[in-house]
């Protein structure tokens, strides 16, 4: 990734913080967008620490005049775009179909997919002679997830998405990616899993006996980024420890 630039939502922590580090490792100037400016500013710091090249920036991805500063700002600070990592997004509340208000289920789906839409929306033009994009779904973009209609739509939808910018834009040299990590141990995971035994739950039901880490999803993020995966476009990846198997 030497010598190029991109950007990564939700790098203020978990995978897209994991992914922007890694970017940042292999030479690529990193432009770290995230809602809280707190958490974009340290993954930044850890960059810049590490002698890394780095960009804060606040984002709400839910917000399209917002998505746009913010992609017009990576560009003219790295002077071009060369991939993106669309991360950011929000869980919701365990309940099924009928107990779900329709609020819920609009906030879910306007953060998830009109957030990714409004990321690639402004960042598929920017991607000028070739580049890559990879949107972060879920493996409840792949099959269900009981109890969880609202994010299970949405990543759904994503993954639809990501297909059908890749065969659009395939033309113009741009390659387009979904990622679909199963269970990940992050901190938000930790933290909703603390007292309960949640995580040896997961364990037992995936076939490598245990949770990805971040750095493990965010790797699968970086590869559909770099040259190594240059004949690889509108693949849902799992990323997942065999589950879906």
């Amino acid at each position: 990734m030497k010598g190029k630039s991109g950007l990564v939502t939700g790098a203020g922590s978990g995978i897209g913080r994991a992914a922007a580090l890694e970017f940042a490792r292999q030479g690529a100037s990193v432009a770290v967008l995230d809602i809280d400016e707190s958490a974009a500013a340290e993954t930044a710091g850890m960059i810049e620490k590490d002698g890394g090249v780095a960009l804060a920036v606040v984002v709400d991805i839910g917000d399209e005049g917002s998505v746009r500063a913010a992609v017009e700002r990576t560009v003219a600070e790295f002077d071009g775009l060369d991939f993106a990592v669309n991360n950011a997004g929000m869980a919701s509340h365990h309940r099924q179909l009928d107990q779900l208000s329709l609020a819920e289920f609009e906030r879910v789906v306007h953060v998830n997919l009109a957030g990714t839409f409004l990321c690639l929306k402004y960042e598929l033009p920017l991607l000028d002679g070739g580049g890559a994009i990879v949107n972060v779904a879920s493996n409840g973009g792949l099959y269900a997830i009981p109890t969880a209609p609202a994010y299970v739509a949405s990543k759904h939808g994503i993954v639809g998405l990501t297909k059908v910018a890749a065969v659009d834009y395939a033309p113009k040299g741009i390659r387009v990616n979904a990622v679909c990590p199963g269970p990940t141990r992050t901190p938000g995971f930790e933290a909703v899993a603390a007292g309960t035994d949640m995580i040896a739950m997961q364990e037992a039901i995936t076939p490598l006996g245990r949770m990805a880490t971040a750095d493990e999803a965010a790797a699968a993020a970086v590869w559909l980024c770099s040259d190594a995966a240059s004949y690889v476009t509108g693949i849902a990846m799992s990323v997942d420890g065999g589950r879906r198997a």
